[in-house]
């Protein structure tokens, strides 16, 4: 009798071997040969006449493609499989040759082999997109719906254009719609320290803004101490704002009333600072975010203008004042760039106004001289415009961190160790604070 040309059947004709037809019957798992890839998922499905289930499934996971032998040849019972069942097993799995598509193999391989290939479309290693951007997206939303507050105060000389700047900011009479007056008309003396809240809503972002209005600085004949009413109206915001964070069940939102911003008006004297203007700014730039601003800027040439602007920088930096945005809390080189073109630029010489006028063709704001225009928003006539950028576009979010983190802080850790730790709350300012 010839030998078969397969090297692995020829133990199958020594004298004495027992041979049995397994034509009927699933074959045990069988060493693959290199050179045969495996089979695609989707050719999966057995002929009408081949008895063999087309895949088989490893243990662990793993999933093997079965390669059934040459029919009609003979298998020995008791032959010893590799383990492999004629495929690579999916991930570490521990092929079984015979599968579940028909009946288990009579013989179990003897070995537990582990796949050596990896899947290339498994769904167990993440290496696609995740999302993590949508953070951005997700804040955006949750910000839009609870809204922004900004609080903004305003402190100088009686005649100053105070209200009248404020106006101008936000274009809209912010400063005197409650009180109901008209845009023709002259806006009322500020006699005490009042706020003014509404609501401004552009592009879908609503923000309410909160006025305070100051009464004339400095306008008494006795004017000393006259700083501490409003000293005093800033600590006051901070207290509130403290008694909601210690209380038991406090808010989910505790309404933000402290003062996120002052603007200081000088007037334009076109010499120095007056004492109590550096007075007051040495005495309240450690508790609010202070930004001096040389007010009805029209009243002086530009060369005037200018020796003014850096003789008001000199003073302010030998007396210590420290105004908004102060060199410590820049955090990084870019803001460091950023707020270095700004300290340059303070104290900002602006005009306000609220009254419109048509210039080549256009209505501006602007103030009406005998010889011409002063377009309130043109930066060849004063430095409004970037007064309006640094406050609303570019460091309005800082200058609310500042006040949290920095001023708030300080005074709340100031307070909490005049009390031994512990704030004392009265159950009348509980109920208060609840309603």
């Amino acid at each position: 009798m010839e030998e078969p040309e397969d090297p692995y059947y020829v133990t199958m004709y020594y004298p004495g071997s027992v041979y049995v037809d397994m034509s009927d019957v699933v074959p045990p798992e069988v060493k693959p040969k290199p050179a045969v890839p495996a089979k695609p998922p989707n050719v999966g499905a057995p002929s009408p006449s081949s008895p063999f289930p087309p895949q088989g499934q490893g243990i662990g996971g793993g999933v093997g493609v079965s390669a059934p032998p040459p029919s009609g040849i003979p298998v020995p019972i008791g032959s010893h499989g590799l383990g492999h069942g004629g495929s690579h097993a999916i991930g570490h799995g521990v092929g079984h040759g015979a599968g579940h598509g028909g009946s288990h193999a009579a013989a179990h391989s003897g070995s537990h082999g582990h796949a050596t290939s990896h899947s290339s479309g498994g769904g167990s290693t993440l290496l696609g997109y995740i999302g993590i951007d949508t953070i951005i997206e997700q804040m955006r939303k949750k910000t839009m719906k609870t809204g922004f507050d900004f609080n903004i105060m305003v402190v100088g000389h009686s005649g100053l254009g105070k209200s009248t700047l404020v106006n101008t900011l936000f274009k809209s009479q912010v400063s005197r719609r409650s009180a109901g007056w008209a845009r023709d008309e002259k806006i009322p003396k500020t006699v005490e320290i009042k706020s003014v809240s509404h609501v401004i809503e552009e592009g879908g972002v609503k923000m309410k803004l909160t006025v305070v209005d100051t009464p004339g600085f400095g306008d008494q004949i006795n004017n000393d101490n006259c700083w501490e009413p409003i000293s005093k109206y800033i600590n006051e915001q901070y207290e509130k704002f403290l008694k909601e964070e210690v209380n038991i069940t406090r808010k989910k939102r505790i309404p933000d009333t402290r003062v996120h911003c002052c603007i200081y008006f000088i007037s334009p004297t076109g010499h120095s600072l007056r004492q109590l203007d550096t007075e007051f700014m040495k005495r309240l730039s450690h508790s609010v975010n202070i930004i001096p601003v040389i007010a009805k800027a029209d009243t002086m040439t530009i060369e005037e203008r200018q020796e003014f602007k850096q003789r008001v920088r000199k003073e302010l930096e030998m007396s210590g004042i420290e105004f908004y945005p102060q060199k410590e809390f820049d955090e990084d080189m870019e803001d460091k760039s950023d707020n270095d073109k700004i300290r340059e630029a303070m104290p900002f010489a602006v005009v306000g106004s609220d009254k419109e006028y048509q210039v080549n063709g256009k209505r501006v704001l602007g103030r009406k001289t005998a010889w011409g225009i002063v377009e309130v928003e043109n930066p060849n006539h004063c430095e409004f415009a970037q007064l309006r950028d640094f406050l609303i576009r570019s460091h309005l979010q800082d200058l609310k961190e500042v006040t949290h983190n920095i001023h708030y802080e300080t005074y709340r850790a100031k307070r909490l160790n005049e009390n031994g730790g512990l704030h004392p709350i009265s159950s009348n300012d509980t109920q208060e604070s609840n309603l």
